[in-house]
C-alpha cells in the first residue's frame, strides 16, 4: 500500500476518476470454487459496471436506474423486483465503501480526509449468473483504491470484493467471479484447502484466450435468480460433510484440471465433453430448474455443448466456430427470449468490438 495521497482539488477543478470491472462467466469447475475446488472463468467485456468518483463536500452515493423508486404501474414495480430484488445496487455500493474503510483500518493505513460522490451504472444482466453483484462492487473498490491512492493486490482485492457480499451483506458466493474480475481474461483457480485456510487465497493462473475454442454465452433474464438460492443448500450440506456433495467437489476440481491442461497444451477443442460432465454433475447435486435444463439442451440440439455459467440463467458453450451454427444458436435461443453473444475476452476484443 502507498501512504501518500493526493492533493485535494478545488471544486472548480475536480479529480474525476473513472472504474470498471466486468461480467465472467464461469467455464468450468464451478460451484466448486467456494469449497476448495479448482474451477476456470472467463471474463465478458460484453458487459461492465462502471463506477464515476470525485470529491465533493459531502460522501454521496447517487442512485443508478436499478435503485428508482417510481413506477407507472404495480406490474412495472413486480417486474423491477424480479430483476433487481428489494435493495438494487445502493447496499452494494454502501457495503463496498464500508468494508474499504474497514481494511484500511485493520491495515494501518490512514486516508486522507476527503469526501467524494460516487456514481454506479451497469449494463451487466443482473441475476443471471454473470456476476453483476461483484461487478458493480469490484469497479466501486477500484474507484476508493484511486481517490485514496491505496493499493491492493488483486489476489487481496478479490478477497476484499468476497468480503463485502459474504459478511457485510450475508450473500452465499464463492471466490470465482471476484478472482477473475480483479485479474481479468482467463484465469484458472484453484482453491486448495491448505493454501486458502493458511494464507487466504489459491493458486490463480492466467491462460491464453486464443487457446480456447469458440464460445457462446446465451443467457435468459425471465430466470433471474439470487445465487444465495444455490448456494446456502449446497453450504448447509457441505458444512454437515454430506458425502456425495464432497466427492462432487473433488469431480469439479478435477474437471477444471484437465480442462485447464487440454487449454495449456494447445488443446482447447476438446473441453465440450468435460463441460457437459460438468454440468450433468451440477444437476445430480443440486435442483436445476426446467428453464436452465432448456437453456442448456438448446445447445446440444444444435451441435453444440453447454453448461450454466454460474447459479443459473446463464449458459457457456463450445461449438465448432462455423458462423450458421452460431447463427442457429442465436435463432433457437430468441425463440425463448434468450440473447446470446460472442464472450470479448481480451482487451483487443473490447476495443475493436470483435466478437
Amino acid at each position: 500500500m502507498k501512504g501518500e495521497f493526493p492533493r485535494s482539488l478545488d471544486s472548480e477543478d475536480p479529480l474525476i476518476i473513472e472504474t470498471r470491472a466486468h461480467g465472467r462467466a464461469g467455464l468450468i469447475g464451478n460451484p466448486s470454487d467456494g469449497y476448495f475446488g479448482k474451477t476456470i472463468s472467463v471474463i465478458l467485456r460484453n458487459f461492465t459496471a462502471g463506477v464515476t468518483c470525485y470529491e465533493s463536500p459531502l460522501l454521496n452515493i447517487a442512485p443508478c436506474q436499478q435503485d428508482r423508486m417510481n413506477f407507472a404501474s404495480l406490474e412495472e414495480l413486480a417486474e423491477d423486483v424480479r430483476l433487481n430484488g428489494y435493495y438494487g445496487g445502493l447496499r452494494l455500493v454502501k457495503a463496498a465503501i464500508k468494508r474499504f474503510l474497514d481494511y484500511t483500518r485493520e491495515e494501518g493505513v490512514q486516508l486522507a480526509p476527503r469526501n467524494f460522490t460516487l456514481e454506479y451504472h451497469t449494463d451487466i444482466p443482473v441475476r443471471v449468473g454473470l456476476a453483476g453483484s461483484s461487478g458493480i462492487v469490484t469497479a466501486a473498490m477500484r474507484a476508493l483504491m484511486r481517490f485514496y491512492s491505496v493499493d491492493i493486490p488483486p489476489h487481496l482485492l478479490a478477497n476484499l470484493v468476497l468480503s463485502v457480499e459474504l459478511n457485510e451483506l450475508g450473500i452465499g458466493a464463492g471466490l470465482q467471479d471476484r478472482v477473475v474480475q480483479a485479474y481479468e481474461g482467463v484465469v484458472f483457480m484453484d482453491f486448495d484447502r491448505q493454501l486458502m485456510e493458511q494464507r487466504g487465497y489459491g493458486v490463480y493462473e492466467s491462460l491464453d484466450p486464443a487457446l480456447l475454442p469458440p464460445l457462446f454465452v446465451a443467457y435468459y433474464d425471465a430466470l433471474s435468480e439470487g445465487s444465495e438460492v444455490t448456494h446456502n443448500d449446497l453450504r448447509s450440506r457441505f458444512n454437515r460433510g454430506d458425502p456425495e456433495v464432497l466427492a462432487g467437489m473433488r469431480d469439479f476440481a478435477a474437471l477444471a484440471q484437465e480442462a485447464r491442461d487440454l487449454i495449456v497444451a494447445g488443446s482447447g477443442a476438446e473441453i465440450a465433453p468435460l463441460l457437459a460432465e460438468n454440468f450433468a454433475l451440477r444437476a445430480r447435486l443440486i435442483n436445476v430448474s426446467d428453464g436452465n435444463r432448456q437453456l442448456v439442451s438448446i445447445a446440444d440440439g444444435q451441435g453444440a455443448c453447454a453448461k450454466l455459467a454460474g447459479s443459473g440463467g446463464a449458459v457457456i458453450g463450445t461449438y465448432d466456430g462455423d458462423p450458421g451454427r452460431f447463427a442457429a444458436l442465436q435463432q433457437a435461443y430468441g425463440e425463448i427470449g434468450a440473447q446470446v453473444i460472442h464472450p470479448r475476452i481480451a482487451p483487443d476484443d473490447e476495443e475493436s468490438g470483435a466478437a
